[in-house]
């Protein structure tokens, strides 16, 4: 049985109790941003692993560190001018009175995360705080829309032999119902290396070969001899949360969110690389009640963050004259 394709993978992380998700996504050019919303507060974790990161507000995250809870979290394109989008996130939480109470204040937490999706189309168009603003407005507890929308609008992946040969990537989710807790993840894929199917150990969107434009490993033709180009570094990064309903400590989800990132090395290759910036979050909102099981949770996060992983995939549409998505070449064979 492949688990990655197991149909209880098939929610979305906006079934966990107390998280919603909103897109917004740039009709000039292709970028965007998405929302993780729990206004509510939860717990919090993050994990870098990419040698070319793009962040704001993980320092507080570590357990060492004072604050306890988060309202939002952002994942955007743009590159570090994305990170502006992260203002429009506070300032509509602020609005609603969510945040922590500083006296008669309200100061939101929103960490965030980009990804670099600059050369498809006009580079100075990026999200900004309206965007941010627009992607809290249009949050929902319902399954979010996935693929070539929000954050995942501009991603691309199989850039190891130059974005000429690259493919589509996108934005996707999964989620699993397991020993009466909930488990889900979103993931704006936009990575250097390709993505292949863990259970059948195909490439489904990746580097394309030159010869048929269908997609190939990269790994494999460097094994053979072929001699990559020279990539600028920071081009590219695979952003995401994990979210639970399971009451989760600081330093629980801060694990959490690490063994989200061993799904992105089941399903992306290379992965973690000088050219990614790829962070994964982990929120706790608590709201079922139930302690984490965090031998349970570690076995389930890296299947839920495959599946995700998977689904951007899937689901990506190509934006002429971007590279096209898998689902293009799958609608053609």
């Amino acid at each position: 049985m492949n688990l990655f394709a197991h149909p209880e993978f098939s929610g979305a992380i906006t079934d966990v109790p107390g998280i919603k998700v909103g897109h917004f996504t740039e009709t000039r050019r292709p970028t965007g941003c998405t929302v993780i919303l729990c206004e509510e507060g939860a717990a919090a974790g993050v994990d870098v692993r990419g040698a070319a990161p793009g962040t704001r507000e993980t320092d507080l995250l570590n357990p060492a560190n004072m604050v306890e809870a988060v309202h939002a979290v952002l994942l955007s394109g743009g590159s570090a001018f994305g990170l502006a989008a992260a203002g429009g996130v506070a300032r509509w939480l602020e609005e609603r009175g969510h945040g922590i109470a500083v006296g008669p204040i309200r100061v939101p937490i929103v960490p965030a995360a980009v990804l670099f999706d600059l050369p498809v189309g006009d580079h100075r168009i990026r999200p900004d705080e309206a965007a941010g603003y627009a992607a809290c407005e249009a949050a929902s507890a319902d399954a979010p829309a996935m693929g070539s929308v929000g954050a995942g609008t501009g991603a691309t992946v199989g850039k190891l032999f130059g974005m000429e040969l690259s493919m589509k990537g996108g934005i996707g989710t999964a989620a699993v119902r397991v020993g009466g807790v909930t488990l889900g993840a979103i993931v704006a894929v936009n990575a250097v290396g390709d993505v292949f199917d863990p259970g059948t150990a195909t490439v489904l969107a990746g580097t394309r070969n030159p010869a048929d434009g269908r997609p190939r490993s990269a790994t494999a033709a460097i094994l053979r001899g072929e001699r990559p180009p020279f990539l600028e570094a920071g081009t590219a990064t695979t952003i995401g949360v994990l979210a639970t309903d399971a009451v989760l400590t600081k330093a629980q989800c801060q694990r959490l969110a690490g063994a989200g990132h061993d799904g992105l090395a089941r399903t992306i290759d290379p992965v973690h690389t000088l050219w990614d910036g790829d962070t994964i979050f982990a929120l706790a909102t608590g709201r079922g009640g139930k302690a984490g099981d965090m031998m349970l949770l570690g076995v389930v996060a890296p299947r839920v963050m495959a599946a995700a992983v998977l689904n951007a995939v899937r689901a990506a549409k190509g934006v002429p004259p971007s590279p096209p998505g898998i689902s293009e070449l799958i609608q053609a064979s």
